[in-house]
């Protein structure tokens, strides 16, 4: 590869870049603009939370059994099952159900919002709404973006709550332990930055996969075979920002509110 090729392979990466920042920032600044597409808002929550509850509960659920599962053969070493519960409500609250959710929400999502605006854009509905004087952006991206965000939010809870739920049935029923304890375990162990910080992860989350999924979508270019290439990338892209920024906000957040 010589060096013109690398040069024009980092352009287009800092285009992309610069892109998807102005992109971003358009959609959240569309909130504070009439109108307000509240019928579609609430269309993109039927469709990402009530559609993504079943996966997310099955996920949380076996995340949190497999947990207890190993934690408390690990734990058992030392005298210490006790502790099951302390472990598996600190994991999933703090980092687990965040961030699988965040995945299953992606791998779901943002390859639809890719797939359908993509589709849009190929057979010139994007063109005909312009057309009309109506902002593709407003009516599509940041209905989509606000959904996510807040249904993102409220799928972790579920998350947090069936994984713990799990992680006690494995320890009471396959384990042997004490039930009561076990949830007094749990909850002891938390304190308000475990719970801030498991709830502050998702907001950025769902923005990454609804912003990421619009803009691949929106970005689509070569027909059906383009449209196929954008929800590829739109998953791709989603989930690695979605494991990158989770180490930055972990960072962040052990800064702000460092455990006591």
């Amino acid at each position: 590869m010589t060096l013109e090729q690398l040069e024009s392979i980092a352009k287009r990466q800092i285009l992309a870049v610069q892109e998807y920042y102005l992109f971003c920032l358009q959609s959240v600044t569309n909130l504070f603009r009439a109108p307000h597409y509240v019928a579609d808002i609430l269309t993109q929550a039927d469709l990402i939370g009530v559609g993504s509850l079943p996966i997310v509960v099955l996920t949380g659920f076996f995340t949190g059994g497999v947990l207890a599962l190993q934690s408390a053969a690990s734990l058992a070493q030392f005298g210490a099952q006790a502790y099951t519960g302390r472990f598996v409500s600190l994991s999933m609250i703090r980092e687990l159900a965040p961030v699988l959710t965040g995945l299953m929400v992606s791998g779901r999502n943002a390859s639809g919002m890719a797939s359908e605006l993509g589709s849009m854009v190929v057979t010139e509905q994007i063109d005909a709404m312009r057309a009309l004087g109506t902002d593709p952006m407003k009516k599509l991206v940041t209905p989509r973006m606000l959904s996510t965000v807040l249904m993102l939010f409220l799928l972790t809870i579920v998350a947090d709550t069936v994984g713990t739920a799990g992680g006690a049935f494995v320890a009471v029923f396959i384990s042997g332990q004490n039930g009561t304890q076990y949830f007094t375990s749990a909850y002891q162990a938390l304190v308000w930055a475990d719970i801030a910080q498991g709830l502050t992860k998702p907001l950025f989350f769902g923005f990454i996969i609804a912003t990421v999924g619009c803009y691949f979508g929106m970005k689509t270019t070569g027909g059906t075979q383009g449209v196929g290439r954008a929800t590829t990338e739109a998953v791709v892209v989603s989930s690695v920002l979605i494991i990158f920024s989770d180490f930055l906000l972990s960072r962040a957040m052990l800064w702000l509110l460092p455990p006591v």
